[in-house]
């Protein structure tokens, strides 16, 4: 019986453990986790941790995959509210909420990209398939704006477009010399992506 009980303990500690750390991110940001408070939290030993995560970046990642979920969805909402529009507009309804989850989730948000992976890691599958996911919905109006390009072109544009539009968020949400003020983000977005798509 209590083999069979387990693995549904250790299911169960490991989503308590992700909701504990996904507030704590969320909150104070990722530098706010520790092994001995989430332990302290989750009622269980610091050791408990390691036994259902490799270790605090596999935590992390937990978080971090279900925030690329909600910052996919919240995407896609907003391309679905311009389905009749043009690609332009639909690119910049894209940007627009990015920089709206953004602005809403900065903790979280940052944790996408400030988590440390060391060389000798993999990247897990499932997290590079959520960020896949979210290119895939910026490569849509692209194929459109160019239906014949050449291979690896519309990878390449997507992932440039996807570089200048998180440039313009983390530069103008940390308020760096370099950035626009907060409320010209969305024009200065805007500018851009009409620019980029012209014929």
């Amino acid at each position: 019986m209590m083999a069979r009980d387990t693995p549904q303990k250790r299911d169960a500690l490991r989503e308590t453990l992700t909701d504990l750390a996904e507030a704590h991110v969320r909150s104070d940001g990722l530098a706010s986790l520790r092994a001995r408070t989430l332990a302290k939290e989750a009622g269980c030993a610091v050791g408990a941790i390691y036994n259902v995560f490799d270790d605090m970046t596999g935590l992390t990642l937990a978080v971090n995959g279900r925030t690329f979920r909600r910052l996919g969805a919240h995407v896609s909402d907003a391309v679905a509210q311009k389905s009749d529009a043009s690609p332009t507009d639909r690119l910049i309804a894209m940007a627009v909420a990015y920089l709206g989850f953004a602005s809403e989730n900065p903790h979280l948000w940052r944790s996408l990209f400030d988590v440390e992976m060391s060389n000798d890691r993999d990247v897990p599958a499932w997290y590079l398939e959520e960020l896949g996911r979210l290119f895939s919905i910026i490569a849509a109006p692209l194929k459109e704006l160019h239906p014949n390009p050449a291979p690896g072109e519309i990878d390449l544009m997507t992932r440039a477009l996807f570089s200048s539009v998180h440039g313009i968020v983390l530069l103008g949400l940390e308020n760096r010399i370099s950035a626009v003020p907060k409320d010209r983000l969305e024009g200065m977005i805007e500018y851009l992506l009409t620019r980029v798509s012209a014929p």
